[in-house]
């Protein structure tokens, strides 16, 4: 069955065109919003893209990676040294992660596409794979957020339970303490888990959909995931004086702190108290618009923490960007009372949170809260 919503997406989640809705009032909400952005960035005369501020966290975040990765190629050091070194390249993927990579391939970093393609290929940087994360983020979690069985980021994991329409395992009840462990996990697994998600894209289709070749994208995956182990496994062993062992530990480290950073920062958007996780009609219909659908399931928090919002490359205004991914992060603590007054205009909940410990609780509460449903 194929699920729809009841008017058409204000947004195309692969090349961020803008269409019609026809569902009357929630369409009104869509239409009006838009109206009311555009009408912010024309009276600002400013671009919708990326500004210095966003340059400033591009050169910051990637040496916050890369310098600390040359230092251990060239520099003998005690092995604890190395390891805080690991520590500050895990804060680095993260940056990147959230700052760079995320605007580049949601095409709102810059107007020019090479300059979004290129950073968007920072994504290989972090040992992930940019086709994988474009059908697994623009399309599917952008478009059907928070529904279980299409949302493949609260679908089921062994440990974990993140939706409610998910069944209950013995595993799940004290998930609220083991969360943040696993969620460590995120990167480093995802190294191999972009094989097994490709395959799953190639078997259902979705592969050509998007005009790719399934066995080319396998074999691009392939290479480029060698390069990057060789790169950072492969070469510290060959060309430092610390042990094989050594430079695993210092790579689990490294993928484990930005997993931690980055799958905890992303859940505090969307599992926490008062986002839902809608499920369609027995005929495939969510029964509201997609703008609706989009401030119902998503949450914003600090917004008005400016360190937040700078390390964490406006991901704490997740209901801005779930609304409008083509317009930079940059723009969203100003853009967010406008979209928080025409939703209240329109009778609809704005789900706020006021600073990251808020949320961090939420979060907390709704994982117990998951686990006994």
């Amino acid at each position: 069955m194929e699920l729809r919503f009841k008017s058409i997406p204000i947004l195309n989640p692969i090349n961020n065109e803008t269409v019609a809705g026809n569902s009357g009032n929630e369409s009104q909400f869509a239409s009006t919003l838009r109206k009311n952005v555009n009408a912010y960035f024309k009276e600002k005369g400013i671009s919708q893209k990326g500004n210095f501020n966003l340059v400033s966290q591009t050169i910051t975040m990637l040496a916050l990676y890369l310098i600390p990765f040359l230092l251990l190629l060239i520099l003998p050091m005690a092995w604890w040294v190395g390891l805080l070194l690991c520590g500050a390249m895990g804060i680095g993927i993260a940056g990147v992660g959230m700052c760079v990579m995320h605007d580049a391939l949601h095409g709102s970093y810059s107007k020019k596409e090479w300059l979004n393609k290129l950073l968007g290929g920072t994504m290989y940087l972090l040992g992930g794979n940019v086709f994988n994360w474009k059908l697994q983020h623009n399309v599917l979690h952008h478009t059907y957020t928070n529904i279980e069985g299409e949302d493949e980021d609260i679908g089921p994991r062994w440990p974990l339970r993140l939706s409610q329409n998910a069944p209950v395992r013995k595993i799940n009840h004290y998930q609220y303490i083991h969360a943040f462990f696993f969620y460590g996990l995120m990167s480093i697994t995802r190294i191999v888990n972009d094989f097994i998600k490709l395959a799953e894209y190639n078997k259902t289709g979705m592969t050509r959909k998007y005009n790719a070749s399934p066995a080319g994208e396998y074999l691009k995956m392939i290479g480029i995931k060698i390069i990057y182990l060789f790169v950072f496994i492969v070469l510290p062993i060959l060309i430092t004086p610390f042990a094989w062992w050594q430079v695993l530990i210092g790579f689990v480290i490294m993928h484990w702190i930005a997993g931690s950073i980055l799958s905890t920062v992303f859940q505090l958007a969307h599992v926490v108290e008062g986002a839902e996780q809608p499920l369609p009609d027995g005929s495939g219909v969510i029964n509201h618009d997609w703008a609706v659908h989009e401030v119902r399931t998503t949450s914003d928090f600090a917004r008005n923490n400016p360190i937040i919002n700078w390390c964490f490359g406006g991901l704490n205004f997740q209901i801005e960007h779930h609304l409008f991914p083509y317009i930079s992060h940059v723009h969203y603590r100003k853009i967010a009372p406008i979209v928080e007054r025409t939703a209240h205009e329109f009778g609809i909940n704005y789900n706020l949170k006021p600073s990251f410990f808020n949320a961090l609780l939420s979060h907390i509460r709704m994982l117990k809260e998951l686990s006994t449903l």
